[in-house]
């Protein structure tokens, strides 16, 4: 039997600190996302599940975290940036990016554009995933492009029809399911949802009315920025 060789103590504490420095640089490298939603179970479940899935990589140079407050619109973006003060003190971390989700749904027109320029007005540290009406519009871009307006109760059956097309007989939304994000990797195409919101902006030519943008959402800008698709929006804008 070979005779292990014995490391001197002032070799290994030696490895031991270098090793020590190099994790602790990897770790203040390490970027620090901030997504705060809206909903308290449909969105922070679909971007959960996104996460997991995120490039191999990501998340060795990336944290995230999700959270779901019941709060709406200018509110929420009012706990959201109160939410990062907060933890940017008690951590002494710093949170390079906020992003804050939330649907024009039926509050007013006045309180959904005020949160979206409070979030433009604190760029490029705070952006915003607004969708007008509702956050499972984006859903539905991942099979069809749609520009018309579509109501809160249409939105259901539209989804529903589309995974039945893709041989789901039996399927049912749910509107807080911790599987929507697996179905439409599985069945859909994210990379065409994509697409198709960056069309859908393009329709309002950089209109700052947005409660009056509908469908419209910048949920796409989010999903691309994790998943580094912005080749896809550069060839879209291009069109």
């Amino acid at each position: 039997m070979a005779r292990k060789v014995r490391i001197p103590n002032h070799i290994k504490k030696r490895h031991e600190r270098i090793e020590f420095k190099r994790l602790e640089e990897v770790k203040s490298k390490r970027r620090f996302y901030l997504i705060v939603c809206e909903g308290e179970k449909t969105e922070p479940n679909y971007f959960e599940s996104l996460k997991n899935d995120l490039p191999k990589g990501v998340l060795d140079v990336c944290d995230f975290k999700i959270v779901g407050t019941g709060h709406n619109t200018v509110s929420l973006v009012n706990s959201a940036m109160a939410l990062r003060n907060k933890w940017q003190t008690q951590t002494n971390r710093t949170v390079d990016k906020l992003w804050i989700v939330f649907d024009k749904d039926s509050f007013s027109d006045q309180s959904f554009n005020s949160a979206i320029q409070t979030c433009i007005a604190n760029y490029p540290n705070v952006d915003c995933a607004w969708t007008n009406e509702a956050f499972e519009l984006w859903y539905l871009l991942h099979f069809h492009y749609y520009n018309t307006g579509i109501s809160r109760g249409q939105y259901q059956k539209l989804i529903e029809e589309n995974f039945k097309k893709k041989g789901l007989k039996n399927y049912t939304y749910e509107k807080n399911s911790t599987e929507m994000y697996s179905l439409l990797e599985t069945h859909a195409s994210r990379e065409i949802a994509v697409r198709n919101a960056v069309n859908l902006e393009k329709l309002y030519g950089g209109q700052q009315n947005y409660s009056t943008q509908n469908p419209c959402t910048m949920v796409y800008k989010l999903v691309a920025e994790l998943f580094r698709l912005e080749k896809i929006i550069e060839e879209e804008n291009r069109i």
